[in-house]
Order: C-alpha cells, then sequence, then structure tokens
C-alpha cells in the first residue's frame, strides 16, 4: 500500500484528491496538512510514502516544507511531488533543486496522478509527462552557471551519456531504444549514476546534467 500525505490550503482540492487516491486498492491517504509547518510534523509522525506538496501555502510554504523534508536524514524515503496551478510555475525548477521527486498541475488528469504517485515511489518518475521537456528547457535556461564537471569524474562514459539522457527528459523505456539496451538495463545505469552522485533521486540526476554542463538548455532530443 503506498501512503500519501496530502498538504494543500484549499479544503475541496484535498477532498478531491482523496476520493480519487482513496478508491484505488494500492493507494491510500494517511493524512491533511492544511499549512507547510503542519506537513513537516505529519510527515515526521506518519512517515508516508508519497506527500502532493502544494507549492503556495500559509504559515510555510511548499518549497520550504520541501527543504525542511529533504534535508531531514530520517525522512530520506519521503518522496514530495509539488502541486501546481500553472505548469511552468516560476518556483518549480527551484523545488526540484530543493529535493522534490517532481511535479504536477492541480488539473491533471486523474489517471496521470495516479500514475505519477505510483511511479514516483518506484523512483521512475520526474515530472508531468505531457510537460517534461517543455518543462526542463524552460527552466534549465534559467538555472545557475555550469559548476566544474569535476563531480562527475566518477562516472563511466556510458553513465555520462545516461545521465545526459536523463537530462533531457527521457524515460527508461526511452533511454532503452536509444542505447539499443533493455529498460532493465537502462533502468540499472541510471540507479547507479544516482548512488555514485548522491543524487536522492532521478529529479535531482536532471539538475545535476544541467548544473554540471553536461546538458545544456536547449538540447532536447
Amino acid at each position: 500500500m503506498i501512503r500519501v500525505l496530502l498538504a494543500d490550503d484549499q479544503s475541496l482540492v484535498r477532498a478531491g484528491f482523496k476520493a480519487l487516491i482513496d478508491a484505488q486498492p494500492d493507494i491510500a491517504v494517511v493524512g491533511e496538512a492544511a499549512d507547510g509547518e503542519e506537513a513537516v510534523r505529519m510527515v515526521r509522525a506518519l512517515r508516508p510514502e508519497v506527500v502532493l506538496m502544494d507549492i503556495r501555502m500559509p504559515a510555510l510554504d511548499g518549497l520550504a516544507a520541501t527543504r525542511r523534508i529533504t534535508g531531514e536524514p530520517g525522512l530520506d524515503a519521503v518522496k514530495v511531488v509539488m502541486l501546481t496551478t500553472f505548469e511552468l510555475d516560476e518556483y518549480v525548477f527551484e523545488a526540484i533543486r530543493s529535493g522534490a521527486s517532481g511535479f504536477l498541475v492541480k488539473d491533471t488528469e486523474p489517471d496521470e496522478l495516479l500514475r505519477a504517485v505510483r511511479a514516483v515511489v518506484g523512483g521512475d518518475a520526474l515530472l508531468s509527462p505531457g510537460v517534461t521537456r517543455r518543462l526542463i528547457a524552460e527552466f534549465a535556461a534559467r538555472s545557475k552557471e555550469p559548476a566544474a564537471a569535476d563531480a562527475l569524474a566518477g562516472l563511466t562514459e556510458r553513465e555520462r551519456e545516461v545521465m545526459a539522457l536523463v537530462g533531457i527528459g527521457l524515460s527508461n523505456e526511452e533511454i532503452a531504444r536509444r542505447l539499443v539496451v533493455s529498460p532493465l538495463t537502462a533502468k540499472t545505469h541510471v540507479s547507479r549514476t544516482m548512488v555514485k552522485l548522491g543524487a536522492r533521486d532521478r529529479a535531482q540526476l536532471v539538475v545535476l546534467a544541467y548544473e554540471s554542463g553536461l546538458v545544456r538548455p536547449g538540447w532536447l532530443g
């Protein structure tokens, strides 16, 4: 059972998500928070697998709450997915850099939301599928200047290649087709790269790909 915490200051939004999620046999809402402070407290108490976190909330916004959750060693297994009203919310890229595992727009299709919750638990999700590449391009252009590539020194050539493909928004299946390998092999390369770089998930791998200069804005393929 995938345990989900809802964090949104709008009770109607929470009620809609709860009804959808609780109707599934493998996902359940274990708590609801109306602001960021409450969300952090409930995550510490309940240890959900996934937090659906609104970016804009009173008391403590979703971005600050995400930093607290992802920065706490005991909560490293918790995946935070940001909720936003707009596909290109100005805080999305910063949220991912802060440790969020991805984002969803609030009016996303129900099936897509459920698919995202299941996928992020398996470490195989980044952003809403329909806007992944566009969002990466938009916010990578605003990211800080590339740092020295020394951080990637421990990667093999194939791992660098895989990291670059993750960086432009490709899924494991798409990477497998591009490299003519099995999806399991692609997933193994992604996992090893994350371990070597200390990346929390593939969302952070994308950020590292841009910040190291391995991938540049506009390299979409």
